[in-house]
């Protein structure tokens, strides 16, 4: 599946994104925009793309500030990527789409529907680190040993795509745990009034960075929430594509939560 990589810059700092539409009738619709986790680009969403394109969505996939093909920047605030993508969509002409964010990307897509009331339509969480309240505890994360299958999928997705890992800007690393770390009272603040059916994936082995209290905390605060708990660690649409697929599609797709 080709797309030519186009480039936008919102915010001053130039994005990379591809977009896909396998009809004309899709390419009317609401897209489905795919944001990836720290250290990875746009190209980690290929295979899910794929699935989306064969149910027949519209999808757009953005790298974020510093990393793949888009524009380093002096500063790598959480506040910052969402006004990127926010500002992508501002860009296309975009007044709504469905997000479905990874990580860190994850992240930025909360605060892109806490945000911008209206653009979020449905929103999708894999394995997000979710935002300290005052006075919780920094969650730790446990070392562990990748499965053989985990290994052979982050050694195909570095062959396939080298670039990852090349062009990632490694300064903002320090930023990006530290605003993790940091207790963010607004984030929370905000939780009740963000109306997007919101989907939360949780892997439940080792690597998972999701707390389990903070993720009951969010399911309480939000309107319109549910929780899939998969049987891998930190990356689900990599190691568990299927699976994957077989939670977000249908919830992508349900008119029911329109």
């Amino acid at each position: 599946m080709r797309s030519p990589v186009l480039t936008a810059a919102p915010n001053g700092v130039a994005l990379a994104y591809r977009e896909f539409a396998p009809s004309a009738a899709a390419a009317r619709s609401v897209p489905v925009l795919l944001v990836h986790g720290m250290g990875g680009d746009g190209r980690t969403w290929t295979r899910f793309a794929g699935a989306l394109v064969k149910a027949d969505r519209r999808v757009i996939t953005v790298d974020l500030r510093g990393h793949g093909r888009s524009g380093r920047a002096a500063s790598y605030r959480f506040g910052e990527f969402a006004a990127d993508v926010a500002g992508l969509c501002a860009h296309l002409g975009v007044e709504a789409v469905d997000l479905v964010g990874h990580s860190l990307g994850g992240h930025v897509g909360s605060l892109v529907a806490q945000q911008n009331p209206g653009l979020v339509r449905r929103l999708v969480l894999e394995e997000t680190p979710l935002p300290l309240r005052e006075g919780d505890p920094v969650p730790e994360v446990p070392a562990h040993r990748p499965t053989p299958a985990e290994l052979w999928h982050a050694a195909t997705s570095m062959a396939l795509n080298p670039r990852a890992v090349t062009a990632f800007d490694r300064s903002m690393t320090p930023s990006v745990v530290a605003q993790f770390h940091t207790p963010n009272p607004v984030w929370w603040q905000h939780l009740p009034s963000l109306a997007a059916p919101t989907l939360l994936l949780r892997g439940v082995r080792r690597g998972s960075m999701v707390d389990p209290q903070l993720l009951t905390a969010a399911v309480e605060a939000l309107p319109s929430a549910s929780v899939r708990e998969i049987g891998c660690g930190h990356s689900i649409h990599r190691d568990r594509a299927r699976d994957f697929a077989a939670a977000v599609v249908p919830f992508l797709t349900d008119r029911s939560v329109a």
